[in-house]
């Protein structure tokens, strides 16, 4: 689909290992800003495999809300949350309501660190098995840098051959977001340049 001069930068994948999917009974399936997209990927295959599926989608602001006709398409439930309120709840705190209310067999979680980890420790005290999508910086996808390291269960794991998927009970997430934060500036300096000099030209706008 691509034209002559056009180029995508690089594509590595798939990695690490897959999905772990089976009849749980009912999944609490919880998806983050542009991580929504393969949530509903995860909660359809829980669909198929016979667990009644409550979804949750979360994000900054009601404009980055998406995909919510294709999430109660896949659900029993649907619920929306906002960090500012400005659609559905106001952050997730009404998670504890809820999970006072239903019990869940399993917990599946996708989006930024920070709403991984809140989701976790909401989840914990009902001894609900929570699984975390980890992103961790990544260079050679294939366990041999380390750059990707994350601690779990006080073990140091790869994110890019023993993920991406990780007990969120046992992650260290205070950990993994300072390690998320150590390149920031280099990232948005990153973003600067790109923009001023048009986006990808096969190379030729190495910063």
């Amino acid at each position: 689909m691509l034209n002559q001069g056009e180029c995508i930068d690089n594509v590595t994948g798939p990695l690490g290992n897959p999905s772990e999917i089976k009849n749980y009974g009912k999944v609490l399936c919880v998806g983050g800003s542009v991580m929504i997209a393969p949530l509903l990927l995860q909660a359809k295959a829980m669909k198929e495999a016979g667990n009644k599926v409550t979804t949750v989608l979360g994000a900054r602001t009601k404009e980055f809300i998406m995909m919510e006709n294709e999430a109660k398409a896949l659900s029993e439930k649907v619920y929306v949350a906002t960090d500012d309120g400005t659609k559905g709840y106001k952050g997730l705190d009404f998670l504890k309501d809820l999970l006072q209310k239903e019990k869940f067999d399993r917990c599946v979680v996708m989006g930024p660190v920070i709403m991984m980890k809140d989701v976790s420790e909401i989840t914990k005290p009902y001894n609900i098995p929570t699984v975390v999508t980890l992103t961790p910086i990544m260079i050679d996808g294939m366990g041999m840098c380390g750059v990707c390291r994350v601690t779990v269960d006080g073990k140091m794991l790869f994110g890019c051959v023993d993920g991406p998927e990780f007990d969120g009970h046992k992650t260290d997430f205070d950990e993994l977001i300072l390690r998320q934060r150590t390149m920031l500036p280099e990232e948005r300096l990153s973003s600067v340049l790109s923009e001023m000099s048009g986006g990808c030209k096969c190379g030729r706008n190495q910063a």
